[in-house]
């Protein structure tokens, strides 16, 4: 987003969104990157934290439960996109788009394991 905003929604049950009466897109603020921050694509790590692409500012902000947030630098202004792979699920694998690479390396904890498989 162009916002540097992060919402999310509570869920009823599977597929069921709990909507927020006071919000007015139904959801809740998890963080506010105020500060020129553009978002791209996100992943999300096994303690709940979400990992998003961090246009503008270059790197990967981690957003924790709580809407606590810090950013992991990258050299490039356009990272775009990030996802979890390897055996441990600690590999972070981490689209650089201005310069054209992926890059990967460990991360600080593992990544959420997917619900599904391909």
């Amino acid at each position: 987003t162009y916002t540097g905003r992060v919402w999310y929604w509570e869920l009823s049950g599977p597929g069921e969104i709990r909507r927020n009466p006071l919000a007015p897109n139904g959801g809740h603020l998890l963080a506010d990157l105020h500060e020129g921050e553009a978002l791209d694509s996100l992943a999300v790590d096994a303690d709940g934290n979400v990992c998003v692409a961090t246009i503008l500012k270059g790197g990967i902000t981690i957003i924790s439960p709580k809407g606590e947030h810090r950013r992991v630098d990258t050299d490039d202004l356009l990272t775009t996109n990030i996802c979890f792979g390897g055996k441990d699920l600690r590999t972070a694998f981490i689209t650089l788009s201005s310069t054209g690479r992926l890059v990967s390396c460990e991360w600080e904890r593992p990544g959420l394991r997917l619900a599904y498989n391909l």
